[in-house]
């Protein structure tokens, strides 16, 4: 029987470069019954563009918004109320299509200036792992809301990899494959990565 007090929820992140398969394996999880807190930055993207009455854009938006710091800002207020949410849960674990590094990954890709209090947050507030998506080519599209090239996306996903290991992740890559195949990856993952601190944690619904 679950206490009223919520539980020591794990925390994982499965990000990536864009167009990695991110979102559809987040949807395929939310299938399966597990909580999981959905990206933020497509929705906050076609915003910001709106506000600006960009019509065409052939880079990522931080690039050409006006205010590129507020916007990074945002960003990251957004991912840190969801971690905060996920303190409240009585789930034994929940998955995040991205993390808070991921703003910071961005913001060096795109030689955005940082602030100290990034960093420090991304220090203060951890998660219990991470899956890191590889660019693949096949899958590789951009639309109104995704504006980088492949070859960008490689370099994200080169940065992502970078950010999380200087935060003392251990970054665990997934291969490419059905969103069957890398989901069961990651709970296979998880069950051997986490397991000694989630006892009594089942991982498969």
């Amino acid at each position: 029987m679950k206490s009223h007090e919520a539980l020591n929820t794990k925390k994982i992140v499965i990000t990536g470069g864009p167009a990695t398969g991110k979102t559809t394996i987040i949807n395929y999880l939310k299938h399966k019954g597990y909580t999981c807190f959905e990206e933020v930055a497509r929705k906050l993207t076609s915003d910001a563009l709106e506000l600006e009455n960009i019509k065409e854009i052939h880079s990522n938006p931080i690039e050409l918004v006006a205010d590129s710091d507020k916007f990074n800002q945002t960003l990251i207020d957004l991912r840190l109320a969801d971690f905060l949410k996920s303190l409240t849960l009585m789930d034994e674990i929940c998955f995040f299509d991205r993390g808070t590094p991921d703003v910071l990954a961005y913001m060096t890709c795109f030689n955005q200036p940082i602030k100290e209090s990034i960093i420090d947050l991304c220090k203060t507030y951890i998660y219990d792992c991470v899956f890191l998506l590889p660019p693949w080519e096949l899958i590789f599209t951009q639309d109104e809301e995704r504006f980088e090239t492949f070859n960008q996306a490689t370099k994200i996903h080169t940065q992502l990899k970078k950010t999380y290991q200087s935060f003392g992740y251990h970054v665990i890559e997934v291969p490419i494959g059905t969103v069957e195949k890398r989901t069961e990856f990651i709970l296979k993952s998880l069950y051997h990565t986490v397991r000694n601190s989630c006892a009594g944690t089942s991982f498969s619904h």
